[in-house]
């Protein structure tokens, strides 16, 4: 089992040595989708496709849409107009077609959302016993590898309310996990966390990345942006702006929306 507690050397600007290419097949694609929140319109015609095994990291100013296009790809959010497919199926729109579809899209929220009133080893196993029929034992032993592999096995027991928030989100994404997901949705996975509680957090997420899992992360980390992406995605008033590899964008971003943001996050 991986063992969280060591956070791992990646050279910057790329996952480096050892972690599979992503392979330029498209697990995840948007077409010029739209969506609205009343007036305001929240995405702007984005085409966006994300390769089987990459890690796309999505930033941006408050207000750009980031986290509502996470959401989209899960169908938390329906758009008004676009296509939107994984793996070369169109989203469905509700069902048990749906269902199927968040199994195979994980999503770890800034909020953690586990159930209180079950244990940490409960709140991993329910997924795969519910959705994927597994057997109660076969779950719980796939729950605490899992539990192993992030770093909290030694709280399974306990209820979510007695973690800290850094364990409480390591949770969180070991219940992603445990549906096997096809591609993992990160929606400001730390913000909600104190300082000293983050790396532990994004140290699980750079070791997911090295392992060649495929991710799109909505953060402001840009430290982890520049680590463990192969894309970043700079989003302002519901469009794309700018895309390019970490490197290039934190070294050469090319419109002048990019060289402001990062002007001023990058200075304080």
């Amino acid at each position: 089992m991986a063992d969280s507690s060591v956070t791992p050397v990646i050279p910057a600007g790329g996952r480096g040595g050892g972690v599979p290419a992503p392979t330029g097949e498209p697990l995840v694609a948007l077409t010029d989708v739209n969506k609205h929140f009343g007036a305001l319109h929240v995405l702007k015609d984005i085409s966006l496709t994300v390769s089987r095994g990459e890690v796309v990291v999505v930033i941006g100013p408050s207000g750009s849409g980031k986290s509502t296009l996470c959401r989209a790809i899960n169908r938390l959010e329906p758009i008004d107009s676009g296509t939107i497919t994984l793996d070369g199926v169109d989203l469905p729109e509700e069902g048990k077609a749906l269902a199927r579809l968040r199994a195979d899209v994980g999503m770890v929220f800034q909020s953690f959302n586990l159930f209180a009133h079950k244990t940490v080893l409960d709140n991993v196993a329910l997924g795969p016993i519910k959705v994927k029929k597994m057997k109660p034992k076969d779950a719980r032993e796939l729950a605490l590898g899992l539990l192993e592999r992030v770093g909290v096995a030694d709280q399974a027991d306990k209820l979510p309310a007695q973690l800290s928030g850094g364990q409480q989100q390591r949770v969180a994404i070991a219940r992603a996990l445990a549906m096997a997901p096809k591609v993992l949705l990160f929606d400001e996975p730390t913000s909600a966390l104190d300082p000293e509680m983050v790396n532990e957090v994004l140290d699980v997420m750079v070791a997911l990345a090295k392992e060649g899992m495929t991710m799109l992360v909505v953060t402001h980390e840009m430290g982890f942006a520049r680590k463990a992406a192969d894309r970043v995605v700079f989003m302002a008033d519901g469009q794309i702006v700018e895309q390019a590899d970490p490197d290039q964008f934190f070294d050469h971003p090319t419109s002048n929306r990019a060289k402001d943001f990062l002007g001023k996050i990058l200075t304080h």
